[in-house]
């Protein structure tokens, strides 16, 4: 059964049906709300009305950075395993003849 997962965010809810299953929509949700809360920090209360547009484009932008930065490591995580793995291949060749 499809889940619908409602979000409150600057007080207004929103709800939605996640696209992968496997997911956790909750912790997705938190996940979201940390980086809003990141983004009101760093803006700070230089203005009276908070922009909640420059608040979520911060926020998308801090995740996007975070993204991308775990995505170069997974990447020089494969390259070692892959590396490794060629290594460790070829001392049991070399071992079996």
């Amino acid at each position: 059964m499809d889940e619908i997962v409602k979000i409150e965010v600057f007080g207004e809810e929103f709800r939605f049906r996640p696209e992968n299953q496997g997911a956790d929509p909750k912790r997705i949700v938190e996940f979201l709300n940390h980086y809003i809360l990141m983004a009101e920090e760093q803006i700070g209360s230089k203005t009276k009305d908070k922009n909640k547009i420059a608040i979520l484009l911060l926020a998308g932008l801090n995740m996007s950075k975070d993204f991308n930065d775990l995505k170069d490591e997974y990447s020089k995580i494969e390259d070692y395993i892959a590396q490794r793995t060629s290594s460790l291949i070829a001392k049991i060749n070399n071992e079996l003849q």
